[in-house]
C-alpha cells in the first residue's frame, strides 16, 4: 500500500540532504582567542581536491551583499566584494587573515569552496569569531563622598556592544536596595547617600557568550565624622604637683584636628594635652573639640577634673 513508500522517500531525502561527510571542511582561528587590535587567521582544514577557487562571506548567507573576498586558483586572481573592509587578505590555501580586529568583526564567517566540474555549489564551512573582552575599569563621579549625604555614580568602562555588565560589592552580587539603582543596560550604578556598608569594594564584570573579564576593585573613600570624641584616661581626681596627661580621639575620615579648652578658654591645639606640674588652679571643665575639615563638622566632649592639695578625702583616694 501507499504506506510502504514512506520509508523509501525518507531514505532518499536523507541521502539528498546529507552528502557524505568524508572530509568535513573546518575552520580554526589562530589565535583561538583574539584581542581587539590584533590579527587573526581563519585557517581552513580538510580542503577537498580539484578546486577552482574560494569565496569568503561575512555571516552565514552567501549573497553578494555579504561577499568579502574571492580567490581564483588558476589565475591567482583576487576579487573583493561589498563586505571587504581593506583589512582582509586571502591566501592560496584558502585561509583568511583579518588584520587589526575590531568588535565589528565578531560573528560568523562562511567559506564557499568551488570544485572543478562540480555542478553543485561545492562545500560550505561556517565559523564564528569572538573578540576577547578587555579588562574593564570602574570610573566614579566622586571617589570621596561625604557619608549619608552624597550620591555617587559608578560606570563600568568601556561602553561595549553585545555584552552584559555585572556588579559586585564585597565579592557578592548587588543586594536589592533602595540605596542602589542600575541603569538600563547595567553599565552604570547609582549609589544614593553612601554609607560605610555601601562604600565598596566594587567590581564590575563584562561578559559575552564566550568570555568574561572583571575589573580591579574600587572602594569609595568615605568622608565621615567626627564622631563624639572620648578623653583618656578616665580618672577625674588628681594630686597637686603631679603631671596631667590627657589624650582625645574621635573616629573621623580624614583624621580630625583637635583643640583643648578649660572652662571655655582656649588652651592648645593637638590631640594630646600635657601639663607637667598641676596645681589646684588647674581644676575645671576640660573640653576637647574634634573638627573634620572635609565634612565641616565639629564635635566636642567635656570632662571635669578636680585637683586636690595635700589632703584627699578618703572616699576619693582610690585609684591614686
Amino acid at each position: 500500500g501507499p504506506g510502504l513508500c514512506l520509508p523509501n522517500l525518507q531514505v532518499l531525502l536523507f541521502i539528498f540532504w546529507n552528502p557524505p561527510t568524508t572530509a568535513q571542511v573546518t575552520i580554526e582561528a589562530q589565535p583561538a582567542k583574539v584581542s581587539e587590535g590584533k590579527d587573526v587567521l581563519l585557517l581552513v582544514q580538510n580542503l577537498p581536491q580539484n578546486l577552482t577557487g574560494y569565496v569568503w562571506f561575512k555571516g552565514q548567507i552567501t549573497t553578494f551583499h555579504q561577499f568579502i573576498i574571492a580567490y581564483k586558483i588558476d589565475s591567482r586572481k583576487i576579487t573583493v566584494g561589498p563586505a571587504y573592509s581593506g583589512r582582509e587578505r586571502v591566501y592560496s590555501n584558502a585561509s583568511l587573515l583579518i588584520k587589526n580586529v575590531s568588535r565589528k568583526d565578531t560573528g560568523s564567517y562562511t567559506i564557499q569552496i568551488i570544485q572543478r566540474g562540480d555542478k553543485t555549489k561545492g562545500v560550505t564551512g561556517h565559523f564564528t569569531l569572538y573578540v576577547d573582552i578587555p579588562k574593564p575599569s570602574i570610573s566614579s563621579s566622586n571617589l570621596n563622598p561625604r557619608e549619608a549625604t552624597e550620591t555617587v555614580i559608578l560606570s563600568c568602562d568601556p561602553d561595549t556592544q553585545n555584552v552584559s555588565y555585572l556588579w559586585w560589592i564585597n565579592g557578592q552580587s548587588l543586594p536589592i536596595s533602595g540605596k542602589l539603582q542600575l541603569s538600563e543596560n547595567n553599565r552604570t550604578l547609582i549609589l544614593f547617600n553612601v554609607t560605610k556598608d555601601t562604600a565598596g569594594p566594587y567590581e564590575c564584570e563584562i561578559k559575552n557568550t564566550v568570555s568574561s573579564s572583571r575589573s580591579d576593585p574600587v572602594t569609595l573613600n568615605l568622608l565621615y565624622g567626627p564622631h563624639v570624641p572620648r578623653i583618656f584616661p578616665p580618672s577625674t581626681y588628681y594630686h597637686s604637683g603631679k603631671a596631667l596627661y590627657l589624650s582625645c580621639f574621635a573616629d573621623s575620615n580624614p583624621p580630625a584636628e583637635y583643640c583643648w579648652t578649660i572652662d571655655g578658654k582656649f588652651l592648645q591645639s593637638g590631640q594630646e594635652l600635657s601639663i607637667p606640674r598641676i596645681t589646684t588652679e588647674h581644676s575645671g571643665r576640660y573640653g576637647c573639640s574634634a573638627r573634620n575639615s572635609a565634612t565641616g563638622r565639629v564635635r566636642s566632649t567635656f570632662k571635669r577634673i578636680k585637683v586636690f592639695g595635700k589632703w584627699i578625702p578618703a572616699s576619693l583616694s582610690t585609684g591614686f
